[in-house]
């Protein structure tokens, strides 16, 4: 019997995947939990329609994190931070402050877990920050430290 997982069951398969099982295990365990339906004509066509809506909404997300990307490079981040003699800063820029400031100063709402920053920055000058947006999105955000 051919049945369309509703949810993922281990060793069988993911959700939204047709699998063909066994009458008994189908009639006794998977369509009475309501792990998965009978694969007719009227669920098969329904979970067609159920993936193209998803690849259409998942498309609107991507187009989002692309025109997301082309703000976040167009302006840079300006920061202060106070600095010694020579340029030696005192303290660092973090992933959190530049979020604030990305925030305050561009009006752009970026997470701070977003922000791949490998260690915060300890210099002054202007540094390209990547940001994630999504998994096939990665925008460059300039922030340039100065000097308080």
């Amino acid at each position: 019997m051919k049945v369309i997982l509703l949810e993922d069951v281990k060793s069988l398969g993911k959700k939204g995947e047709i699998v063909n099982i066994n009458d008994g295990y189908a009639r006794n365990f998977i369509l009475p939990k309501k792990l998965g339906l009978e694969a007719n004509n009227k669920n098969l066509n329904d979970l067609k329609l159920q993936k193209a809506k998803e690849e259409k909404i998942a498309q609107e997300i991507y187009e989002e994190a692309k025109a997301l990307a082309v703000k976040v490079a167009e302006k840079p981040v300006v920061l202060s931070i106070k600095s010694g003699e020579g340029g030696k800063t005192f303290g660092s820029v973090s992933s959190k402050e530049i979020a604030k400031a990305a925030l305050d100063q561009l009006g752009l709402e970026l997470d701070k877990k977003k922000l791949q920053l490998s260690e915060p920055i300890k210099t002054l000058g202007t540094t390209i920050v990547p940001v994630k947006l999504h998994p096939k999105v990665v925008a460059e955000l300039k922030v340039n430290v100065k000097e308080a």
